[in-house]
């Protein structure tokens, strides 16, 4: 069971509360077009701050299979044998590196990030590699 990391749960609460704090200022100063820039902004990183903190596992492993669950309710088991493969796309852009690690489950490909899993994609690969041979 891997968790989404908890500062980052809190940061992207802290930044809503910025962005509302940004849209008061802005409106009592009459400034209506940041108001309608700061607004969604804050209502974006509130519910994605929210849904980390309200479902904070996104990918966990049984001896039956794996478990994803993709916005806030969206629970899917998915047994061993319906696996079809796991790997790690790695990017580099701008001197940064990336990974993602892609489930094949057949008819869904589910993607986490490392952001999503708290730990580093290769690990969590590697992980249901063994689990799943």
């Amino acid at each position: 069971m891997w968790r989404v990391r908890r500062e980052l749960a809190v940061s992207k609460i802290l930044g809503a509360l910025g962005c509302a704090g940004l849209a008061v200022f802005w409106y009592v100063n009459g400034d209506v077009r940041g108001v309608i820039l700061a607004v969604p902004a804050a209502l974006l990183v509130g519910a994605m701050g929210l849904r980390d903190v309200l479902v904070p596992v996104r990918l966990s492993v049984s001896e039956d299979g794996i478990t994803v669950i993709h916005g806030f309710a969206g629970r899917r088991h998915v047994p061993w044998t319906d696996v079809r493969d796991v790997k790690v796309d790695v990017r580099r852009r701008y001197g940064l590196r990336s990974e993602m690690l892609e489930i094949d489950t057949g008819d869904h490909l589910h993607l986490f990030s490392a952001h999503e899993l708290g730990a580093s994609p290769t690990e969590v690969a590697a992980v249901l590699r063994r689990r799943g041979t």
